[in-house]
């Protein structure tokens, strides 16, 4: 019986493509009937339908390629995490008003977490096209301001002007004779600032404007293992204007290394002939092949030339006032919440437009008042989870933004429900990476515009540098819980110390001192020991 077979690997593939389970199972024993037992899959169920078809087909001594199964299943099944590294971003996209880095899609860490990393610069006066994903992202504001508009499926159009408010620039009708004036009339838009965290649903479209004076920098997570993805694990971006360059459209995982086949990209109505967009829109030919932008060279960021007349509430004047709005927008959620579970069955209400349509979809992480750790000689980490904001939920994601003084150092913890992904801000640290075995998987400096992905149960700790370190982690749980290992409330704290005594051959004394010597709860100021052993650490690397 031979290990490696020479059947068709395509026949292979299209197989797997197909629905039908006993079809899939039968055209593979058809095509690889010399190789190894079909019983010796890698979970075959995952692929190809339950153990009775898997049985039926095997009874009939049927024999497919394990071989080649397994190098389908690998993405899937196993996750090499022995030595992890820093990221960076490995490719840069230019348009017209700014740029795109991206990091590299096809790096172990991602592809087993099912996310990606982007950072968009967006210059002054510039705006990214409207575009929407499969995949759920969540982005953070680095620096700048700017608008943020989102077009939710079946919600109002509640923002609007009338001729005079419109300054000038009426958009005209032609129907049966008759002409007409009118405003604007869009869904919500939304302000963004530096520390905004701003969640994106798969499949809405989004667009956004950098009204300010600086450039508009955003870091953004995609998580392509979020259940509302019902495609593949590939980053799919699908623009609605211009003519995105490559690399714009998302990554593609597991590529045939080598294939020098060129693909074109554009927006997704370039994929349409012109008489349909002409009677689908009711426009001219010349609007509709505008529309289709083939001949823009832009690219995926452009330049407005004049100020958008966007409709929009303005910031007002006075300290503190956009703090104030956005409380009273989180209290005026909650008591929709609260509305609609006094409601009774009878009182039958819009399940989109009282959830999608008027949710809250940015929170600021930056303010060091919400922190919910703070310790006035080492630092602050503020979190953001489904709780504080609702559509998290929906994403499967949550944040958390940290501060660290000189020398401070982050509790030893593990996230118990999730991974993290750890973007430097600002400053430096030395990180370290425990994994199951009671290796070290990770221990090396972290710098600003890196990537560190942390797995899921691996034990991480983070010491400043001497200048601070400043970061923003992203986690693929909506509620993500981490379990610290050294403080108050920390897993050692709650042992009994007879259990520390036999656990480490060490004397009752020395127990309560592990126990006990660290009375903060999970931002640690520099002691002179810890201070002293890890420079000794840092020389002799």
């Amino acid at each position: 019986m031979g290990l490696f077979c020479k059947p068709s690997r395509k026949t292979m593939i299209s197989a797997l493509a197909t629905p039908y389970p006993k079809k899939n199972i039968t055209t593979l024993v058809n095509d690889f009937d010399e190789c190894c037992p079909l019983r010796e899959l890698t979970n075959p169920t995952m692929v190809m339908g339950n153990w009775d078809d898997i049985d039926e087909i095997s009874s009939t001594n049927g024999l497919v390629l394990l071989y080649v199964l397994k190098l389908q299943l690998v993405q899937w099944s196993e996750c090499r995490l022995e030595n992890l590294h820093v990221l960076e971003p490995s490719r840069r996209i230019e348009a017209e008003a700014g740029y795109t880095e991206l990091w590299d899609e096809n790096e172990e860490a991602l592809t087993c977490a099912g996310s990606a990393f982007t950072r968009h610069v967006i210059r002054r006066n510039g705006l990214f096209l409207p575009s929407y994903s499969n995949s759920a992202e969540l982005m953070y504001v680095v620096q700048g301001r700017g608008l943020y508009g989102v077009t939710m499926p079946g919600c109002p159009e509640t923002y609007q002007s009338d001729e005079s408010q419109f300054r000038g620039r009426q958009g005209t009708s032609e129907r049966e004779g008759v002409k007409r004036f009118f405003g604007d009339r869009h869904q919500k838009v939304r302000e963004i600032r530096e520390g905004d965290i701003v969640a994106q649903i798969p499949g809405t479209a989004f667009w956004i404007h950098n009204k300010g004076q600086s450039d508009l920098v955003l870091i953004s997570v995609i998580y392509t293992s979020n259940e509302q993805n019902q495609l593949d694990q590939n980053i799919r971006k699908f623009f609605l204007a211009g003519n995105p360059q490559e690399g714009s459209q998302g990554g593609r995982r597991h590529r045939t290394r080598g294939s020098q086949q060129e693909t074109k990209y554009g927006n997704v109505f370039q994929g349409f002939d012109d008489e349909l967009l002409q009677e689908t829109f009711d426009v001219d030919s010349d609007l509709a092949r505008k529309v289709k932008g083939e001949d823009d060279r832009r690219g995926h960021i452009v330049e407005v030339r004049e100020e958008l007349q966007i409709v929009h509430p303005m910031i007002e004047e006075g300290e503190g006032w956009e703090e104030r709005e956005r409380e009273r927008e989180r209290e005026r959620e909650m008591e929709r919440g609260s509305s609609r579970r006094r409601g009774s069955s009878s009182q039958r209400q819009n399940g989109a437009e009282e959830t999608l349509c008027t949710m809250r979809l940015r929170e600021n992480i930056d303010n060091p008042e919400r922190a919910d750790y703070y310790n006035p000689r080492a630092g602050r980490i503020t979190t953001l989870n489904s709780f504080s904001l609702p559509i998290l939920s929906f994403l499967q994601l949550s944040a958390e933004k940290g501060v660290l003084y000189k020398d401070a150092v982050v509790a030893p913890s593990y996230y118990m429900n999730s991974h993290a992904f750890i973007y430097v801000l600002r400053g430096n640290a030395r990180v370290q990476i425990a994994g199951d075995n009671g290796q070290s998987v990770f221990d090396g400096k972290l710098q600003e515009n890196q990537v560190l992905v942390v797995p899921q149960n691996f034990v991480v700790i983070k010491k400043a540098g001497s200048e601070g370190f400043e970061w923003v982690a992203f986690r693929t749980s909506d509620n993500a819980m981490k379990n610290n290992l050294a403080g108050r409330l920390s897993v050692i704290r709650g042992l009994p110390e007879d259990v520390l005594v036999n656990s480490y051959g060490i004397s009752r004394d020395d127990a309560r001192k592990l126990k006990y010597n660290r009375e903060e709860l999970t931002v640690f100021s520099p002691s002179s020991r810890s201070a002293r052993g890890l420079r000794r650490d840092d020389a002799a690397n």
